[in-house]
């Protein structure tokens, strides 16, 4: 790779770098807003219904004074005079109430005036009329309330309540209207932020295929080369080393720098959520409170029409953008764990292998004891090797022995070694579902998968292995048929040291 060649490469990455972060920024700084803004609009769309259902509850209590007054006029009962009172004591309360929650409007703070003042005219007429009747003077009562009835006292008031609920209705239409679309923002934003997460991932995980693809190659060309091109070769390689230490540095920054936005969208998320929920609750709880009753108890109130389907459309759309977020947290864990391991240095040591296999067999008896499956470990050749790599090596191709047998057959995995002109084999075979041979490379690509996928994993598994075993100098294949079975062999030097592959990281 020439100079040139690395300066540009440098500087698109730098560029992409620099252009996600900055994506991410302002999606966060816009799904903050968003929220913010419809927490303000559902607030307003709240308030609304409030003023509304205030008007109707003092309409109510003057009707009720006027109900209780005539029974009381016509009977002279004290129980109509009870109701009377009660509810003359209850206007002003209803109206102190109205008054104070129509203060932002200057529409509504005008029909107030004029609703104070008629009712203050009526509340006096009420108290003439039931000194008359409790002095006997039922004419004289009678007369008042005809004379207030020509006056259209009462009348007045329904006029302008209802013109104050013609306003709040209108209001309502407005907000509502307002909170949905900011509501349709917010999420939207955050499907949007979630997406450009994807795509950044996506090309991070592009961009790791493509150096694991181009060591592949390289070290082809390597083993096609002639012996005495050993200049060729240490050129080749250092490009090599250079680009996948470059890739590794890379995929690491931008998993690790993608990791913060995406907490932050799955906060403001779990955050949209639960303010979506109390949002339908009390809409739906206000929307069917009796006019002359409290508000039913939270959980008793269902929504209907247009609102239920609103809560639905809104619950599947966190859905999908809660699913998105957790797989994107899956693959950033997925690259910054092989990104992490692409850079610990092997160190060598003798090992035991059958007592290795064995301790990592022990770990893996109860899924085997699930799956009916009995493991055999045959005698198998002692080696000086990293362990902590090995271990990554058996384990991973123990399970997946474990894993993927077939079900409702007895499973059978065997466990053997030898040795050849330096070199230790290892062969790991089982009596499972087996890969069909076009497959044969595919599950060795990262985040790949072959066959059906109904086992959990992230593709990484088969690639991680196949790059370990490189790392300490060996190598690793497959053979295997559709429902026969499957045997990897993995062949790694005897004696392993730093000088080996440590410098081809």
């Amino acid at each position: 790779m020439t100079v040139e060649a690395q300066r540009r490469r440098a500087f698109w990455q730098i560029l992409l770098l620099a252009a996600g972060l900055l994506v991410l920024t302002v999606i966060s700084a816009g799904s903050v807003y968003l929220v913010n803004k419809a927490r303000d609009d559902n607030k307003w769309v709240v308030h609304t219904i409030e003023v509304e259902n205030q008007l109707n509850a003092l309409l109510l209590e003057i009707r009720r004074a006027e109900s209780g007054l005539r029974g009381y006029l016509l009977t002279q009962g004290d129980n109509f005079k009870a109701d009377h009172d009660k509810a003359v004591a209850a206007i002003i309360p209803a109206l102190d109430r109205v008054t104070r929650l129509s203060v932002d409007n200057p529409t509504q703070r005008e029909g107030t005036e004029k609703l104070s003042a008629a009712i203050e005219t009526r509340l006096g007429q009420f108290s003439r009329e039931t000194d008359f009747v409790r002095k006997g003077q039922v004419d004289k009562a009678t007369a008042l309330m005809n004379e207030a009835a020509a006056a259209n006292t009462t009348a007045a008031i329904g006029s302008v309540a209802n013109a104050m609920i013609q306003e709040e209705e209108r209001l309502f239409r407005l907000r509502s209207t307002n909170a949905d679309r900011s509501q349709t923002l917010a999420a939207s934003m955050t499907g949007i932020g979630s997406g450009l997460v994807v795509l950044l991932a996506m090309i991070s995980i592009w961009l790791v295929r493509r150096s694991a693809q181009a060591r592949d190659d390289a070290e082809a060309r390597l083993r096609d080369a002639n012996v005495n091109l050993e200049s060729v070769v240490d050129e080749r390689t250092a490009d090599l080393r250079e680009a996948n230490n470059e890739i590794q540095r890379f995929a690491y920054i931008v998993s690790h720098d993608l990791r913060s936005p995406l907490v932050n969208i799955m906060g403001f998320t779990s955050e949209l959520e639960e303010l979506g929920g109390d949002i339908f609750r009390r809409i739906g709880g206000l929307t069917h409170v009796p006019a002359d009753g409290p508000p039913l108890p939270a959980g008793e109130v269902s929504l209907e029409g247009p609102d239920k389907q609103l809560s639905a459309d809104f619950s599947e759309a966190l859905g999908f953008i809660k699913s998105s977020i957790a797989k994107m947290d899956r693959l950033i864990s997925a690259i910054l764990n092989l990104t992490r391991e692409g850079r610990r240095e092997f160190q060598p040591e003798k090992i035991e292998t059958r007592d290795f296999v064995e301790a990592i067999v022990s770990t893996l008896a109860h899924q085997a004891a699930e799956a009916q499956a009995e493991i055999h470990i045959e005698p198998l050749p002692n080696i000086v090797s990293d362990r902590l790599a090995l271990e990554q090596i058996f384990s991973n191709l123990i399970d997946n022995a474990i894993k993927y047998l077939k079900n409702g057959v007895p499973g059978e995995i065997r466990i053997r070694g030898r040795t050849k002109l330096g070199y230790a084999i290892f062969e790991i075979s089982d009596n499972g579902r087996g890969i069909d041979p076009k497959d044969h490379q595919r599950i060795f690509d990262l985040f790949r998968r072959a066959g059906t996928q109904d086992k959990p994993g992230q593709g990484i598994g088969l690639a991680h292995v196949r790059a370990l075993v490189r790392r300490l100098g060996g190598t690793m294949s497959v053979s295997s048929e559709l429902n026969t079975g499957s045997a990897f062999t993995i062949t790694l030097p005897i004696a392993w040291n730093t000088s080996n592959r440590n410098a081809d990281r």
